[in-house]
């Protein structure tokens, strides 16, 4: 009882936390990507105009984001640079495209924005190509 009960963890369970936590969030996160991808066109005329850049460059942007950023998520490479577009797309997603509705319709987003918000501070952990390489 007193080990389950323990605050003291061992350097694999963090590391195996953090390669769930970065495969599960990116394995989540691609199908949304890879939809804007293949559908680009279609997209294009109705997506939001974040900041007067216009629909195709905001579109662009996001597929970046959710499919590419994600892949080189899930690999652990420059992670924490990585989750930086996925943290600003899931703002947006939350408080232009839901206008703030933490808790309603824009509650995939916050949770999605928590998850990239803990791997950019304590990073991708050993079970990487960041930690392999040693960065």
């Amino acid at each position: 009882m007193k080990k389950l009960l323990s605050t003291q963890y061992p350097g694999w369970a963090f590391n195996i936390s953090m390669f769930l936590l970065r495969a599960g969030l990116g394995l989540l996160m691609i199908p949304h990507g890879y939809d804007k991808l293949v559908h680009f066109a279609t997209y294009k005329k109705d997506f939001l105009n974040f900041l007067g850049m216009g629909g195709t460059i905001s579109l662009a942007l996001t597929v970046f984001a959710e499919f590419f950023c994600s892949i080189f998520l899930i690999m652990g490479l420059f992670s924490r640079l990585t989750v930086i577009p996925l943290i600003i797309n899931m703002v947006v997603v939350i408080f232009q495209a839901h206008n703030g509705d933490i808790f309603g319709d824009g509650e995939h987003g916050s949770l999605f924005l928590i998850g990239y918000l803990a791997i950019l501070l304590c990073g991708p952990g050993k079970a990487s190509v960041d930690g392999i390489m040693g960065k």
